[in-house]
C-alpha cells in the first residue's frame, strides 16, 4: 500500500488536530475525525495521538490511514 503525502499550509496556528483531518477531506465530520482519533488511528509525529483538541503547528506531521500531512 501506497503512502500519499500531502502538505498542509495552516491558515491559523495552532489548529486543532481533529479540524484539520476534516478539512483537509481526511474524514467525513468533526466527529468522524474525533472517533478516528480517540481509536487511535492517527499518528502526530510518529506517536498515536488521543488528543482531538491537540495543538498542531508547522513542522508537525500527521498520519491517518494511508495519508501523512506535513504541516507548514
Amino acid at each position: 500500500m501506497s503512502q500519499t503525502a500531502v502538505a498542509v499550509v495552516l491558515k491559523q496556528s495552532p489548529t486543532e488536530l481533529y479540524k484539520i483531518l476534516k478539512f483537509e477531506g481526511l474524514t467525513a465530520s468533526g466527529a468522524e475525525a474525533k472517533q478516528a482519533i480517540a481509536d487511535g488511528l492517527v499518528l502526530v509525529n510518529g506517536d498515536i495521538e488521543t488528543r482531538k483538541r491537540k495543538k498542531i503547528v508547522a513542522g508537525d506531521q500527521i498520519q491517518y490511514l494511508d495519508t501523512l500531512l506535513t504541516i507548514r
